[in-house]
This record gives C-alpha cells, sequence and structure tokens, in this order.
C-alpha cells in the first residue's frame, strides 16, 4: 500500500501549489474550473489527496507548475517516500543543496533515474516544468527507458506518451509551460495506463481495483453515517471514503474503475475515457432511437446499457419509462450511437436552493464554490436569471457546470415517512416515496402524516422543500399520462399508482394529478391553457409566443396522447382550433402542447384490412288481410367492411362504408367525433423499389430529387411475414423497399423479398 499512500502524501506539496479545504467532509467545488474534462480530473485526483486548490475556493488550472513541485509529485506517486532520509545531505545538483525544501525528492528522483538535470550540471528547481519533462517523468513510472524510446528529445517521448494515451488533452507540444490543469489531466491519464509491462498502472497500486463500473452517486451514507460514500450501478454495496472528503457530484453517471485501499475504502474513483458526452432533454424515447426536443436522433439498441433508478438495465426495459421532458446523458461512441446511457442526466444532487423571489440566483454560488460562469437551465432549456421564478428549486450539476432549476411542483395527501416526521429522510406522498434532502428536512418536517403539502422537487425528483397546499402560491403542476390499471406517467418521470375509478375512461390522456385522501389518485382532463394562435412549426412559434427549446408535444391518437417532435409533424401551420391545451412557461414560451390529429377526429395511417360479415336478407310474401308480409324465404349473403391496422395488434374497428380502396393499400384515415366510421380517406402516395442505398440516415430518404423525412414512429410492414416491424428491422430484411407518403414525409413502409 505504500505506493498508494505516496499519492495521499502528495497533498503535502508547497504551499504555492495546494491548500486544503477547510472541513475534511466538506463539498468542493472550484469557482474557475469549467471544461468538463479538467472538472472530471481534478476531482478524481482531489479524492484521492494529489492535487487541491487555493483557500479561496480557485484551483487556478491555468498556473504554471514548477520543477520542484512537480518532482516532488513523481516522488510521491512513485512510492519513494520512506527512502527520503537517505538523500537529505545528499547534493547532487548545486542549486538542490541540503538546504533547499526539495532538495531530498529532487536528489532521490535523480538517483532513481526518473529525472535529469539540464547540461549545466543544475537542476533549476524554480524554472516551469515542461509538457515534455513531464510527459518522460510519467513515462519513466511507466516502467519505459530511454533504449525503449530512442529519437530526439521531446518529440519521441511525447510521440510514445501519445500511444499510451499519456498525453490525451494535453497537446502535443513537448516544450511548452504545463498548467496545473494539464498536470491533473496527465495524472488522470498515468492512472489510466497500462504499465509497460505487469499490467495496469492502478493494478499496481496494491489495492482493489473494481473496474467497468458505473458510478450512480457519491453521497450514499456510509458505514460512518456520512453521506459521502460511494455507490455504483452493480449492487447495492455502499463504498466508505478513505479520505473523509466528500465528492462534488462531478463523477457520478460516469463508468471507470472504482480504487479501493487494503481496507475497502474509496481512494478514488477512475473515470474512463470516452468519446462524447451529451445531455439532452427528451421528445421521445423509442426501442432504436432517443429523439431530443430540437429534433436530433440517437440511435440505440435493446442492449444498450442504461443506468435508471440507480440500476443496471438493457434500454428495452427502459425506454417505456423515459418520458418527453426527461433528461438523459448520452455517452455516444465515433459513429454517434450511444454507448451507455445516464437517465437523470446524473442530475441527482445533495443539496438545492429554493428560490425565493422572481429572477433571483441568491444561493447559486454556495451550489457552484462561487463560480459564476455556469449555464442556466430551467426544465431542460437553458434560460436566462429573469427567468427563474419564486418556489423554483435549483441544483448543479458539476459535470456539465450548470445550475439545473426545475418548477415541478407535487400536491397532495401527506401518507408518511421515514425514519420520523422530524427527521424525514423519505416522505410518500400520491403513493409515490420521494427521498428528502438534508437541507429540505426542516420544511417538511413542519408537517405531519395526513397533513395537505406541496413538495417543491430537484430535476432528479428529490424533495427540496414543502410548503402548504391551500392557498400557496406554489400549486400543484403535476400532469401526466393515464395508463391501465390506474397507473400515471407523470412527465416528470415518476409513475404513480392509485388511480380512481374514473380514471378507466381517462386511459391515454393528459391529466392533472393530485391527492386528498391515502392511495387515492385525482385525475382530471387536461383542458383549457390555450396559447392562443396558429402552431407554426417552420417558424417554431404559436401565434406571438416563441416555441420553447424544450417544447413537449403529445399528439391525441386512436390510442390516447403520443410524445411527438416538431419533426413528427406534417403540416407546416396547424391551426388554433386543432390544439387541444397549450402552456406558457416562466419565459413566456410555449412548453407544452397537445394537439388534436384534426379537427374533425383521428388522423390514423396504415394499411387497409377487409372483414367479411354474413348478411341475411328476408324475403316477403304477399300482405293477409291485416297487412302483414309473412317472411317466405330468406337470401345469404355478405357485406364487406374497412377498417385500418396500424401496427402489431392495433386497428381500426371495421366499417361498412365505400371507398375505392382494396385490402393492403396504404391510407391515411381520418375517424369522425363519435368514432363510428371515417369521415375520410386517402390513399398515399407510393413509391415503389427504393434502395437502401436512398438512405440518407434514419431521418432521411432521397427519390427521385426529392428528399423525405421520416418520422421516428413512422409505420414499417413485412409484407412476407404479414407483420409491423421496426425500420432497422426492414432495412435489414431488404435490400429496397416500397415508401408511402403524406406531403414531404414517410408515413409507411413495406418490404418483401
Amino acid at each position: 500500500m505504500k505506493r498508494i499512500l505516496s499519492f495521499l502524501l502528495a497533498a503535502v506539496l508547497a504551499s504555492s501549489l495546494l491548500a486544503l479545504p477547510a472541513g475534511a467532509a466538506d463539498v468542493v467545488r472550484f469557482s474557475d474550473v469549467t471544461d468538463r474534462n479538467t472538472i472530471m480530473a481534478v476531482e478524481s485526483l482531489r479524492l484521492m489527496g494529489v492535487l487541491d486548490g487555493y483557500n479561496d475556493n480557485t484551483f487556478r488550472p491555468g498556473a504554471a507548475l514548477n520543477r520542484a513541485q512537480f518532482c516532488k509529485m513523481a516522488v510521491y506517486a512513485m512510492n519513494g517516500e520512506e527512502e527520503l532520509g537517505l538523500y537529505n545531505t545528499v547534493t547532487i545538483f548545486p542549486d538542490a543543496k541540503p538546504s533547499h525544501w526539495a532538495s531530498a525528492y529532487i536528489n532521490m528522483a535523480s538517483r532513481k533515474g526518473i529525472i535529469a538535470g539540464y547540461p549545466d550540471g543544475k537542476f533549476h528547481p524554480e524554472r516551469s516544468v515542461t509538457v515534455g519533462q513531464a510527459v518522460t517523468i510519467l513515462l519513466r513510472m511507466l516502467g519505459y527507458e530511454d533504449k525503449d524510446i530512442g529519437g530526439v528529445w521531446p518529440a519521441s517521448y511525447m510521440a510514445v506518451g501519445a500511444t499510451v494515451g499519456l498525453t490525451d488533452g494535453v497537446g502535443t507540444n513537448g516544450n511548452a509551460t504545463l498548467t496545473r490543469g494539464q498536470a491533473a489531466q496527465l495524472f488522470l491519464n498515468l492512472l489510466r495506463a497500462d504499465m509497460k509491462e505487469k499490467g495496469s498502472y492502478l493494478s499496481s497500486l496494491k489495492g482493489t481495483v473494481l473496474e467497468n463500473q458505473v458510478l450512480v452517486t457519491s453521497s450514499a451514507t456510509g458505514p460512518d453515517g456520512k453521506e459521502t460514500a460511494m455507490k455504483l450501478a452493480s449492487g447495492d454495496t455502499v463504498y466508505q471514503m478513505a479520505s473523509g472528503k466528500a465528492s462534488n457530484g462531478a463523477l457520478n453517471g460516469l463508468r471507470g474503475s472504482l480504487v479501493l485501499d487494503r481496507s475497502g475504502k474509496v481512494l478514488t474513483f477512475v473515470p474512463d475515457a470516452m468519446g462524447v458526452q451529451m445531455t439532452v432533454t427528451v421528445a421521445s424515447a423509442k426501442a432504436g432511437q432517443i429523439t431530443d426536443v430540437s429534433g436530433a436522433v440517437y440511435t440505440v439498441t435493446g442492449k444498450t446499457q442504461t443506468y435508471y433508478n440507480g440500476e443496471e438495465k438493457p434500454w428495452s426495459e427502459v425506454f417505456s419509462w423515459v418520458s418527453a421532458g426527461s433528461t438523459v446523458t448520452l455517452y455516444l461512441n465515433s459513429a454517434g450511437g450511444a454507448d451507455y446511457i445516464f437517465v437523470g442526466g446524473g442530475s441527482e444532487a445533495s443539496s438545492a436552493v429554493i428560490v425565493y423571489s422572481d429572477g433571483s440566483t441568491a444561493g447559486f454560488g454556495d451550489l457552484t464554490g462561487g463560480s459564476t460562469n455556469y449555464k442556466l437551465y430551467k426544465n431542460g432549456a437553458e434560460v436566462l436569471a429573469r427567468d427563474v421564478r419564486k418556489y423554483d428549486v435549483a441544483t448543479y450539476a458539476p459535470a456539465t457546470n450548470s445550475i439545473r432549476v426545475c418548477d415541478t411542483r407535487i400536491s397532495g395527501f401527506y401518507e408518511s415517512c421515514a425514519p420520523s416526521p422530524d427527521e424525514p429522510e423519505e416522505i410518500t406522498v400520491l403513493g409515490h416515496t420521494f427521498p428528502v434532502l438534508p437541507t429540505a428536512r426542516e420544511s417538511v418536517s413542519k408537517f405531519k402524516p395526513g397533513d395537505q403539502l406541496t413538495l417543491l422537487l430537484t430535476e432528479g425528483n428529490q424533495v427540496a422543500g414543502a410548503v402548504e397546499a391551500k392557498g400557496s402560491v406554489a400549486s400543484s403542476n403535476a400532469i401526466g399520462i393515464v395508463r391501465e390499471g390506474g397507473r400515471v406517467d407523470l412527465l416528470c418521470g415518476i409513475t404513480l399508482s392509485g388511480g380512481s375509478d374514473d380514471g378507466k375512461d381517462l386511459v391515454g390522456q393528459l391529466v392533472r394529478v393530485s391527492s386528498t385522501s391515502r392511495g387515492h389518485l385525482g385525475l382530471s382532463r387536461l383542458s383549457g391553457g390555450n396559447a392562443g394562435g396558429n402552431l407554426d412549426v417552420a417558424e417554431r412559434t404559436m401565434g406571438q409566443r416563441k416555441l420553447a427549446d424544450n417544447v413537449m408535444i403529445f399528439q391525441n391518437g386512436v390510442d390516447g396522447a403520443e410524445a411527438v417532435s416538431l419533426s413528427d409533424l406534417t403540416d407546416g401551420v396547424i391551426p388554433s382550433g386543432r390544439i387541444a391545451y397549450a402552456r406558457v412557461n416562466s419565459a413566456g414560451k410555449v412548453d407544452l402542447i397537445v394537439i388534436n390529429s384534426s379537427v374533425d377526429g383521428t388522423v390514423i395511417y396504415g394499411r387497409i384490412y377487409l372483414e367479411i360479415e354474413d348478411t341475411q336478407t328476408p324475403v316477403y310474401g304477399e300482405e293477409d288481410e291485416k297487412g302483414n308480409k309473412p317472411v317466405v324465404d330468406v337470401i345469404q349473403g355478405t357485406k364487406e367492411k374497412i377498417g385500418v391496422e396500424y401496427g402489431n395488434g392495433k386497428r381500426t374497428k371495421a366499417f361498412a362504408m365505400r371507398y375505392n380502396v382494396n385490402g393492403g393499400d396504404f391510407v391515411a384515415v381520418t375517424l369522425n367525433r363519435g368514432g363510428t366510421g371515417f369521415s375520410s380517406l386517402r390513399k398515399l402516395d407510393e413509391t415503389k423499389n427504393v434502395p437502401n442505398s436512398a438512405w440518407t440516415s434514419e431521418n432521411l430518404v432521397t427519390v427521385g430529387g426529392r428528399t423525405y423525412k421520416v418520422p421516428a414512429n413512422v409505420l414499417c410492414y413485412n409484407g412476407d411475414m404479414k407483420m409491423w416491424v421496426t425500420l432497422a428491422e426492414a432495412h435489414a430484411y431488404a435490400d429496397q423497399c416500397n415508401i408511402y407518403t403524406d406531403g414531404g414525409y414517410v408515413r409507411c413502409i413495406e418490404v418483401k423479398r
């Protein structure tokens, strides 16, 4: 364990390099570190004790390191502290005599072959260390010698450093002065690297390394009772910090290696090097893709690893629970597909600030460690401070250096809590148990089971505070979609149960949710709130108002409300008569829209099916003396009905109507208001034998010089198998297809061999 101790002892670097924060368990956030990669590197090394900041809560990533400081770091990292006494009286360099504070480190490193002096015979300890010098030292720590590298220094060492990943994020100029931010990245790369021989550098630390893990939270309650422990997605075990330090959450949601000492306590978490990390607001989540509110589409598979509610699951088991407006963090590969997904965007918080006046950012600096150059988001969309409102809740996401403001409020009956009303760590309202942040326990403790209250929630659905429900300006805004069995999926990502019997008539509909008694949900159909004016899809406006960047759109269909994106809407302008509901946010923008598919009813795209009904036509005889005509015969016959199927197991009723269509035709139909027939039916435009090479992406196909958009919910039919399939399955089944279009959009696809 000596090598690990050497890293921890690196915290005693010269005072100009390090300054320990006050309070070992305080959460430390540096106000001047905003780059995501630097944030991760500094946090990983800070927890380990290798680096820290200054007393003014800054890290100063652009400041230079001198050769003596970096030399000291190298000595402790190579497990040399116990030998330092042998070098206190040795003089190798005339400018590093025993009276110099770093003489022992310089002398020992020289004797070990880790560092060298200048041609003039001096070490020049106060000179700034260069990138090339730092890379050379760390390569030697990985077991490389000059004979392994050769060539011209520093270019040859920089080339080898690049090959082993040591210089990732640092640059290629070996003659440049090394900054503190670059040093953090170099040491993180060292922890990720392999030795020249004998495995990884982490394995050489003689502790336990849990690789390929996802850190779910760094604020779990540990065996010491402190909320500074780490929990992984792969199990329920929590790991106490060896140093007693609290992580600032910058590593939450990342994949990497948990490094433990011999007693099983955490030294640090080392995030893996990864491609692009992107936090997005979801417009719709499908089995094969995620569409964000801007219309961008990200490819996923059912097997994509997903971390949801603290558990690792395949995407196929999670996507149906990811509602419009949810935040997810995607870790993308070079092809633009998601390698894994963290639902919630790593937004779990350890503390929150409640806004008590419109436009106020008071307390935000406490969340960020004093930094003011953060980005401000509200409900997933970037906003200005003036858009913040009273009773909004703010948390800090260090991984993206952003303040996340949320206005989700849940009103209902206080059902239960744990462990006690005076110290509530959990509270159950609307049948759902919410975690209570430590900063919220005082306000929640003012209530007791049986009371009516309104919970103020964070973006991660944690309780940040509670206020009275009656007469409060913080009234509930819980909206959800009713599902079978009384379940309600709220737009904020929570699933509730216990809907009333009245909910049976609301399945598939958007509703407001509240409660007045234990285990009972009050549901009312969402209506009103129209912002006025037509919806202009291209201009992203509704009347005189702009659409919010994170606008959520639902379209009422035959199966109820379905989340769609703007790119799914085929009409350039949707008249106000079709807008069932529209909500305006605090910035004066429309952020929620419910659209009826048409003024008369519901537009359905699909495939005609025929239904034959037996008929019996009576034949009457002559009238009798009382004027009655007796039935003398019955003519057996049939009557053809037509309906539309639009997915496996999904079809309209069949109606006896006269249209010039055949079974298998692809059409767009409109149900009348009573659902007793079609008020309109038209065939879709057909283009046959479209080759797979015509597809620019899953979203675009070009035929005859015209490019068609392909919505995320496009219907695909396999004519050989007689079943509906996904777009990916259709594309893989045959090298060409027939497309059926409506305006500039592909609505149906058919494949056959």
